[in-house]
């Protein structure tokens, strides 16, 4: 996706003082779609990379990005990383799975006219595309803290979660991150795997344990709150798929803590 309309001053120069921060492994396929959408609105790239063995770093310096290449940490650690390479006093920071809309190139550059940003940081309303169709009501609008004043700001969490923290007031902008997230039904289980043996470490270091009304009321309950609180069934059988792989996540987290628990030898409680 390329943006509609140009965001250059009369020289061709980007308008904003702006840095874009990602990380990436093995991103070949969704690198060039995300940068190229960021091209004409910033002056300073900065991809950290944690290995890629595909063309990912090839990319990067195809759109002039400066390439930081580290061992994986975890999501905050690297997205610090990233956050800190930066050379502007304003980082957008994006996923390589993202790509910015026309509409909010607009708004962003908008903010860079006269006196520039008033707040702190500004969230902008990611849209997914799942399967074919964009989902407008299980995962949208999805508020995500994206563009900050790069000495205000902090990505917080371990393992998985990982969330941006700024230091001040934040507002929203106008316009969509496109989020190309999954790219079939498999590769969501796969990711939905991968997240719940995460969060069962991440939980289980936080002191929680397994417990059986966990294991046989949580994963009904957070597919009727995809359902119902947020509206899935409008998604119609997509939303159907978010809802029952959103339960089976939450399952697996469970499972996982069980597996765990076992393990160790920790007598199971109820």
């Amino acid at each position: 996706m390329t943006i509609e309309r140009p965001v250059t001053d009369a020289a061709g120069r980007a308008r904003c003082l702006l840095s874009v921060a990602v990380i990436t492994r093995d991103e070949e396929a969704n690198l060039a779609r995300c940068l190229d959408s960021v091209k004409t609105l910033v002056t300073d790239i900065v991809v950290v990379d944690s290995g890629s063995r595909d063309g990912t770093v090839a990319v990067a310096e195809r759109f002039g990005a400066r390439c930081v290449v580290a061992a994986w940490r975890g999501y905050a650690a690297q997205k610090n990383l990233a956050l800190e390479s930066c050379r502007e006093p304003w980082v957008l920071c994006l996923d390589a799975d993202e790509v910015v809309s026309a509409q909010l190139a607009l708004s962003i550059a908008a903010l860079f006219e006269g006196d520039g940003p008033a707040a702190a940081g500004y969230e902008v309303s990611r849209r997914t595309w799942y399967l074919g169709d964009w989902i407008r009501h299980t995962w949208y609008p999805d508020w995500k803290l994206r563009l900050v004043r790069r000495d205000a700001a902090r990505w917080r969490g371990e393992f998985v979660h990982e969330r941006l923290e700024v230091g001040g007031p934040s507002a929203r902008l106008a316009g969509d991150l496109l989020h190309y997230s999954y790219r079939d039904l498999a590769h969501h289980l796969e990711k939905s795997m991968t997240y719940a043996e995460a969060s069962a470490r991440a939980a289980e270091a936080r002191g929680v344990r397994f417990r059986v009304w966990r294991l046989l009321l949580l994963p009904p309950g957070a597919a009727l709150r995809q359902l119902v609180l947020r509206q899935g069934w409008r998604d119609g059988w997509r939303g159907w798929i978010i809802a029952g792989v959103t339960a089976f996540g939450v399952f697996a987290r469970e499972a996982f803590l069980l597996e765990r628990a076992k393990g160790s030898g920790l007598r199971l409680h109820m």
